[in-house]
């Protein structure tokens, strides 16, 4: 039960750090990549609709796309997009926005999903990862990756691997020397050292990456997708 509470608890700087820390102290080639880039900052976001919404528009984008699309939603809503606020955006506004029109329909399908109660936001904190994935990929154009992602930057699910993450996998490649980039099943064998704390590893390794999955633009941000 302590562990399990210890999973469900907010992955702020004090626990990631503390996580990335107890992973250098048993895999030598981490330890020396921390020590080149340093600890990366928590990627904590709220959650709810928005964050969901979020990791569609960064499906298949670099950081710096998702990112200029995301802040032109912001604009066209006047802050935070909500459920209504979202809804009463015709699909025209939303493809000058930058929206493909497959992720206009991912992100009616996630609205009304929502209001029709079809998918309880306020539930998943409380399940295990498996039923987290499963509830959110029944959604149209929700894969497993972005339910991971989901469980470990809104939840806090401090052993989830998005391990069909392109950057994770060449992050992975660079930190162990290998001739090719391991792709998810690899990557999630290879990840198997690193439990309970795999969630917290891929924090680290977009960092050691340079990528900025689902956060703010930077000079230098690189594509988390393929």
């Amino acid at each position: 039960m302590a562990y399990q509470a210890a999973m469900h608890q907010p992955l702020d700087a004090l626990r990631l750090h503390a996580a990335i820390d107890a992973l250098a102290e048993r895999d030598p080639a981490l330890a020396a990549a921390l020590a080149r880039v340093g600890h990366p900052a928590p990627r904590q976001r709220p959650p709810g609709f928005a964050t969901l919404l979020r990791i569609v528009v960064a499906q298949q984008l670099s950081t710096k796309a998702a990112a200029a699309i995301w802040g032109r939603l912001e604009t066209a809503l006047g802050g935070e997009p909500t459920v209504e606020a979202f809804c009463r955006l015709e699909d025209d506004a939303l493809r000058a926005i930058g929206f493909s029109l497959r992720k206009v329909g991912y992100g009616r399908a996630l609205a009304q999903a929502i209001a029709e109660g079809r998918l309880r936001i306020d539930e998943l904190h409380g399940l295990d990862e498996e039923e987290i994935v499963a509830r959110i990929t029944a959604l149209p154009g929700f894969g497993r990756w972005s339910a991971e992602i989901y469980c470990l930057f809104a939840l806090g699910r401090i052993d989830c691997l998005p391990a069909d993450d392109l950057a994770l996998q060449v992050a992975t490649m660079r930190l162990r020397g290998l001739p090719a980039r391991p792709a998810g099943k690899a990557l999630r064998a290879l990840a198997e050292p690193w439990r309970p704390w795999r969630g917290a590893a891929a924090i680290f390794l977009w960092h050691y990456y340079g990528a900025a999955t689902l956060d703010e633009v930077r000079p230098g941000d690189a594509a988390t997708r393929p």
